[in-house]
């Protein structure tokens, strides 16, 4: 049933976790531990996949930086042609207002406005319809995702809209059709006007692979913790020294809806009093000086908005788990899904309870 869209009102129909991973309130490790142990290792293997993909997601954007650079080059320059092209205008303001007449599309537009969600399925139709029925920039919708989502996570949404486009796997695109739509919607819906078949997108330049930066060894003395948004599990961070102070750093896409900023808060909040209590030590305001000239040390944010609001001198950790998965993951998923005995075995996962 993980493909079926039944609608907000009904219960999910895959796990629901990604609001609690994409900040890592909890960890991929645990999770996939926690399937394992109570299904065992055959039967958790397709779950532990999909977990996968978004490891594989962040591994892919370390490795090729200019996936995320210049997807903000794109909406910047896509916000310009808004501010240019009355045409494009009017047609970029129904479709993010649900008033295209595609019955699925514009539900799943409120939905998104109204709910902060989408079913994992209806985002892939949704992006679809979006570049090759409405003929908008890939990009516009990309930005339109992560400023809803409670779960937007920069590297999952911006590489899965350029797989959508067919640019991650070039030639190889995604596309919505009316029969699958309805079938997997239970009949809720039934578009009409899509074009099923388009051509893939294409671009002049592929981001360009580039080596993984290292992770800076962990100081043994006495450190002060900063914790953000892309990892609140401190009580699990491989830190070796005394832990004196915590603060944190929340650093949100710039044009988050409210909703959104309100999780981030309150996801923040939570890790900040664990940490506080895990290390005995005091939760301090986020401002110059805040460290009292300790060495500060925090997890590695993985390229986003928080990798940006990094000062140097920073010491970014890197959890097991990324150091051995993210080397795998330059290229296809297929080399990185071959790995995951291996990635699971180096973490000391268990196969069953």
């Amino acid at each position: 049933m993980r493909n079926t869209d039944l609608g907000p009102a009904a219960h999910p129909t895959t796990s629901a976790l990604s609001p609690y991973l994409r900040r890592r309130l909890l960890t991929e490790h645990e999770v996939v531990a926690a399937v394992r142990s109570a299904l065992g290792e055959r039967a958790a293997e397709k779950f532990t996949s999909e977990v996968f993909w978004r490891t594989y997601f962040k591994g892919h954007l370390e490795t090729h930086p200019a996936g995320w650079s210049d997807t903000l080059a794109l909406i910047a320059a896509g916000r310009e042609r808004l501010d240019a092209e009355p045409g494009l205008r009017r047609a970029h303001a129904a479709a993010v207002e649900g008033r295209t007449g595609i019955d699925c599309f514009d539900a799943w537009a409120r939905e998104l406005v109204e709910t902060n969600w989408l079913h994992n399925h209806a985002r892939m139709w949704f992006a679809s319809i979006w570049i090759f029925t409405l003929r908008l920039p890939w990009a516009l919708g990309a930005a339109f995702f992560l400023r809803h989502l409670v779960d937007g996570d920069p590297a999952s949404n911006t590489l899965s809209w350029r797989w959508v486009a067919g640019l991650h796997t070039r030639g190889k695109h995604y596309v919505a059709r009316a029969e699958n739509i309805r079938r997997y919607t239970a009949g809720r819906f039934d578009p009409a006007g899509l074009d099923e078949n388009p051509h893939s997108l294409d671009e002049e330049r592929p981001p360009r692979e580039t080596a993984l930066l290292a992770a800076d060894a962990v100081p043994s003395g006495d450190v002060a913790l900063l914790l953000h948004l892309d990892d609140l599990s401190p009580e699990t961070l491989p830190i070796g020294g005394r832990v004196r102070c915590v603060a944190g750093l929340l650093a949100h896409a710039d044009d988050a809806a409210e909703p959104v900023r309100a999780a981030d808060r309150a996801a923040m909040r939570d890790g900040l009093e664990r940490a506080a209590s895990r290390f005995d030590c005091p939760i301090v305001p986020f401002a110059d000086g805040w460290a009292d000239g300790l060495p500060v040390v925090t997890p590695w944010a993985p390229i986003g908005p928080t990798a940006s609001a990094l000062q140097p001198g920073v010491l970014r950790i890197r959890r097991l788990w990324d150091e051995v998965a993210w080397p795998q993951s330059s290229r296809g998923f297929f080399r990185l899904r071959s790995a995951i005995p291996a990635v699971l075995d180096a973490c000391a996962v268990p196969e069953h309870a």
